[in-house]
C-alpha cells in the first residue's frame, strides 16, 4: 500500500516542505513519484519517517538521525531503544513537573510585603531542566564541526567536573533571573559581566563568533522548547537572555 504525501502530511503533522527536505538530504526518499510528480511512501518509509520524529523529539540533530538510521537496519532492536531513551525522558518530565509545582507553590506562599516572590532554595528551580542539550542540539544543527569539538572535550571532563560545570551554569541562569526581576537593563554592566561568564562558559567547548552565538541567543526565544525551559522559571526570562547574549555580541564578538 502507498500513500501520498498529501496523506502523509495529514496522518504524521510534518509539513510537506520537511518531507522534501528530508528527501534532499537523502534522510527519507520516497517510495517513488507518480506521473504527476507527486511523491508517494510505502509502509517502510512511514516506519523510518516515526523513527526520525522520535529521534527529534529527543533532541538529536539530523546528522546523527541520518547516522543512526544507517547503522540501525534492524527496526525492532532501533525501536526498542527509542522506547527506553522515551521511558527515560518522561521520567525527566515527570521531575520537571514537580520542580514547577514546587517553584509555584513556594512563589505562592512566600510573597513578602511588596508583593516580592522569596524562594527558599533557588537551585531546586532547576531539577529536571537540560537547557545545555538545547544548546547541544543548536550546535550540531548548524555548526557541526564546533558541536563535535565540544563533544570531544565534553569527553575529557571526569563527573566531578561536569558536576562543578552544572552547578555553576545553573547558578548564573538564578543570578540572571534575579536581574530580570529587579528591572535591570540586559546591556547593564552588571549583566553583561554574567553574559561574559555565559559566553566563556561556552567556550570550555566550543567557540562561537558573533554570528554564532546571536544565533543561539534567537533560538533561546525562537525554539518553543528553550523558551518554555527559561519560562518555567521566570516569565521572560528566555527573551532577557537572548537580548543580554545580543548585547554582549554587538560589544565584543562583531
Amino acid at each position: 500500500m502507498a500513500w501520498s504525501i498529501a496523506e502523509v502530511v495529514r496522518m504524521s503533522g510534518v509539513t510537506s516542505r520537511t518531507l522534501r527536505h528530508y528527501d534532499e538530504i537523502g534522510l527519507l526518499p520516497p517510495a517513488g513519484i507518480g506521473s504527476n510528480g507527486h511523491r508517494f511512501y510505502e509502509e517502510a518509509g512511514l516506519l523510518r519517517l516515526q523513527r526520525i520524529l522520535l529521534m527529534r523529539e529527543l533532541g538529536l540533530g539530523l546528522r546523527e538521525i541520518r547516522r543512526v538510521l544507517d547503522e540501525h537496519t534492524d527496526p525492532v532492536s532501533a525501536l526498542r531503544e527509542h522506547h527506553g531513551r522515551l521511558r527515560e525522558e518522561r521520567d525527566r518530565l515527570d521531575t520537571l513537573v514537580r520542580t514547577v509545582e514546587r517553584t509555584i507553590a513556594e512563589l505562592e506562599e512566600g510573597k513578602d510585603d511588596n508583593d516580592m516572590a522569596k524562594i527558599n532554595r533557588p537551585e531546586n528551580l532547576f531539577e529536571g531542566l537540560e537547557h545545555t542539550a538545547e544548546e547541544d542540539s543548536e550546535a550540531r544543527e548548524r555548526w557541526p564541526e564546533a558541536w563535535e569539538e565540544a563533544r570531544q572535550s565534553r569527553e575529557t571532563m571526569t563527573d566531578a567536573d561536569q558536576e562543578a560545570w552544572q552547578r555553576e551554569a545553573t547558578a548564573q541562569m538564578v543570578r540572571l533571573a534575579e536581574f530580570m526581576v529587579a528591572g535591570t537593563p540586559a546591556d547593564d554592566p552588571v549583566v553583561q559581566a554574567e553574559t561574559e561568564a555565559h559566553y566563556r562558559g561556552i567556550c570550555r567547548f566550543w567557540t562561537p563568533n558573533a554570528e554564532a552565538y546571536r544565533g543561539l541567543a534567537r533560538t533561546y526565544v525562537d525554539d518553543p522548547r528553550m523558551r518554555a525551559n527559561f519560562d518555567r522559571i521566570a516569565e521572560g526570562l528566555a527573551a532577557y537572555q537572548r537580548d543580554a547574549m545580543l548585547a554582549y555580541a554587538e560589544a565584543h564578538l562583531s
